[in-house]
């Protein structure tokens, strides 16, 4: 179990980090892939919604219909603002690879922040109950695997900041998935658990980032040392608390935040990416 202490202090010092700090903002958009993504693929786009933790969840699917047979399939987690465009952009990267992808609204209802304080009242309960994220991701892998192109037992996802970190505590409370990529997310939580840990995780940092501390990069290898954990950790020099976004230089400049863009570093963490799923997964 998980002490009330822990989790009030948690909660405090992440939803205060949150206040200051921002992955991307909801008005600024991406919508064209980087670099040794194949656009011209045609893909299936659908809107599902499924039940969970009583609130009517969003999952944004893409995938290439033309492939046939089961392939693995990737949740992708949002920023804080929720699902906006910036995570099915990015799903609509991983069905281009070959993968089911679908963005997940984990707030539900509809609900999108659009600015700093939305997003710290959507957010805040996920912190201040890890449980609350686990068990609506597990309603996302249910739904992800009832379509049949799906291989149920080959489902792995990826999370950014917000995402990035509930993706890490869920893991850690033991959710049944093979693999997770965390990009510049919030790295202390729940505490690891030998028993509870099996997923597979790849972190994506950037070194800058002065949100995500060289202390919590220590104490995160530490602890996932301490159970033997399987994990890659990966640091990018020069790279900055959001770095995967082409918005954040600008969401940098508008709100005074220690935030951009980094080319280089997302395209190598694109790429570390697509390499820890391939060797996961045989593609």
């Amino acid at each position: 179990m998980i002490s009330m202490n822990f989790l009030k202090i948690y909660a405090g010092s992440i939803l205060l980090s949150c206040l200051f700090t921002s992955c991307s903002n909801n008005d600024n958009k991406q919508t064209s892939a980087p670099a040794g993504v194949d656009s011209t693929v045609t893909l299936k786009e659908e809107t599902v919604t499924f039940k969970a933790d009583g609130a009517t969840l969003d999952g944004y699917i893409a995938y290439n219909d033309s492939i046939k047979g089961k392939r693995p399939a990737i949740l992708v987690l949002p920023e804080w603002w929720g699902l906006n465009d910036y995570p099915r952009m990015r799903a609509r990267m991983l069905a281009q690879l070959g993968y089911v992808a679908m963005a997940v609204d984990l707030y539900g209802d509809g609900k999108v922040a659009d600015n700093p304080d939305s997003a710290k009242v959507y957010s805040g309960p996920f912190y201040a109950d890890p449980e609350k994220a686990k068990i609506r991701i597990d309603s996302a892998i249910a739904k992800i695997r009832t379509y049949d192109m799906v291989d149920p037992n080959a489902i792995g996802a990826i999370g950014y900041c917000f995402g990035g970190g509930v993706l890490l505590n869920t893991v850690r409370l033991g959710d049944d998935l093979k693999g997770v990529v965390s990009f510049h997310g919030s790295l202390i939580g729940v505490p690891a658990r030998k028993d509870l840990l099996r997923t597979k995780i790849l972190v994506c940092h950037g070194n800058a980032d002065q949100f995500v501390t060289a202390k919590d990069v220590a104490a995160f290898k530490k602890q996932m040392d301490s159970i033997g954990a399987s994990y890659t950790f990966i640091g990018y020099d020069s790279a900055t608390h959001a770095f995967t976004n082409p918005a954040s230089t600008a969401n940098g400049q508008k709100f005074h935040m220690p935030i951009a863009y980094n080319a280089k570093a997302d395209t190598a963490s694109w790429e570390a990416m697509k390499n820890f799923f391939a060797t996961l997964f045989g593609k």
